[in-house]
């Protein structure tokens, strides 16, 4: 598919969780913060801790890490599910 293909798909899907594979078959999953015509920006939720101390009340607001990946990489895209 051309970078044109991806960059339109992923205009369309601003704010949906996504996973996006790139070419080397690394996976990415996310919600779509931004799209410009080189890289579409994922926000990566943290992965759920074990943890039950003092930890999480004192940073309750963390926010997952903004990712960027280059529309040329993308191998593969698809909507994930509403849990």
């Amino acid at each position: 598919m051309s970078v044109n293909y991806y960059y339109q798909l992923c205009q369309d899907n601003i704010g949906q969780d996504v996973e996006i594979t790139d070419h080397h078959g690394k996976k990415y999953f996310g919600k779509i913060e931004k799209v410009d015509h080189e890289n579409v920006y994922l926000r990566q939720e943290p992965a759920p801790s074990e943890q039950t101390g003092p930890g999480l009340f004192f940073f309750p607001l963390a926010v997952g890490a903004l990712i960027a990946i280059p529309l040329i990489g993308i191998a593969g895209f698809r909507r994930r599910a509403y849990y």
